[in-house]
């Protein structure tokens, strides 16, 4: 079984999710008490999310770098980023280390291929809705990308800063997604990506006939899946 190496903290409670996933995935392939193996590098969230608050995407990139270095040093075959919005440093990190980063937008795009998915909604944070490193991988796996309008946008995002990165679960919040994702859907998507590795906590395919796609999710289990590919 090959070594996973994680890049979490970003929030710690999707990072535990991440875990939670990756041993479920094995057990259910391996059967028995099989489990991961996996090396986790939790950074402290505050300071990367002070240094990208400020628009200092470098220093980010640095510490999480350094984490990705750390974690090569200790024998991980591959690194994933447990957070969608620092995939936008994804490339400094990769050219500091030589080994791969399993990309969130890759392994998601590939799955929505998969499915006959050519039009979908994303929801995450303000940056990945409105910046272009997780959109652009799924127009360049021809997925047409459609987002919130701004009003909505900046609700989304709220709930993830102030509200689920503090573990704080609301059912009036849950509903203002409900009505986004419902206004995606109408607006042609044939499903919605939960693009932040929080949203999962609050939005389950229980409460919505609206397919979603949950990156951490997807992203999980094909890290886990790899770990046992010849």
């Amino acid at each position: 079984m090959k070594l996973i190496g994680l890049i979490g903290g970003m929030s710690w409670e999707s990072t535990s999710h991440y875990y939670r996933m990756l041993n479920e995935t094995i057990k259910e392939k391996l059967g028995g008490l099989h489990s991961a193996r996996c090396i986790i590098y939790s950074v402290n969230f505050d300071e990367i999310e002070r240094y990208y608050a400020n628009g200092e995407w470098d220093k980010s990139a640095k510490v999480l770098t350094e984490a990705a270095q750390g974690l090569e040093r200790a024998g991980v075959d591959y690194i994933a980023i447990c957070a969608n919005t620092m995939h936008k440093v994804a490339p400094q990190i990769q050219s500091g280390i030589s080994i791969p980063i399993i990309h969130i937008a890759t392994e998601t795009a590939n799955f929505l291929k998969k499915n006959g998915i050519v039009k979908v909604g994303l929801l995450g944070t303000i940056y990945t809705m409105e910046q272009d490193f997780i959109k652009q991988v799924m127009v360049d796996n021809s997925i047409e990308v459609i987002v919130p309008p701004e009003q909505d946008r900046l609700i989304v995002n709220d709930v993830i800063y102030n509200e689920l990165r503090l573990g704080k679960i609301r059912d009036e919040s849950r509903r203002e997604y409900l009505r986004i994702i419902d206004d995606l859907s109408e607006h042609g998507a044939q499903g919605v990506i939960l693009g932040c590795t929080e949203i999962g906590m609050l939005v389950e395919p229980k409460h919505t006939t609206v397919p979603l796609f949950n990156t951490t999710e997807i992203h999980a289990r094909r890290l886990a899946e790899m770990s046992i590919e010849p």
